[in-house]
């Protein structure tokens, strides 16, 4: 069976950068939603991205895996949005973009919504970010709008977010 990706929309953050990239009125019509994003942040550090669903802020788990380049980590994360990657900010190697791929099956069914999540943080340093991220929305509304945001600082200006619709065809 083939699958048909069908972009939906794509945001380029302009100058100054924005608070936040957003899906709005994302249409039932397709089995799964995959999301392309190429960010950094406006902070100096290396920050959190994360993803809030419908508007939604509670109900959110995510588990991760992550190696810097000189140490791995793993844990829970719950808060106002699911984490679904590591971005670099100002203080990280110019011009470059964590890049990071958000896969949501199943977004319109009445089950809880999960999503995986895989970003790779590059820098001409040490550090370094790649993350595998598994996450959980405990709600069982069809997703309707999505929301990435930085957990300090903006999104950069030139930062890119494209949504898919995928089918099966």
């Amino acid at each position: 069976m083939a699958l048909t990706y069908t972009a939906i929309a794509t945001v380029t953050v302009g100058s100054g950068g924005a608070a936040d990239i957003q899906f709005t009125s994302i249409p039932g019509t397709y089995t799964d939603l995959l999301v392309k994003v190429s960010a950094r942040s406006t902070d100096a550090n290396w920050q959190g991205m994360y993803m809030r669903l419908n508007g939604a802020t509670t109900n959110y788990t995510s588990r991760y895996l992550d190696g810097t380049g000189s140490s791995v980590g793993s844990g829970t994360i719950t808060t106002t949005g699911l984490y679904v990657s590591t971005i670099g900010g100002t203080n990280t190697t110019s011009s470059t973009f964590t890049n990071t791929e958000i896969y949501i099956p199943n977004y319109a069914s009445s089950n809880n919504k999960s999503s995986s999540a895989d970003g790779s943080a590059e820098n001409n340093a040490t550090a370094a970010y790649l993350n595998l991220i598994a996450n959980l929305w405990s709600n069982t509304a069809a997703i309707t709008s999505i929301t990435l945001y930085s957990a300090a600082g903006n999104i950069a200006q030139y930062s890119t977010a494209t949504l898919y619709g995928i089918k099966n065809s």
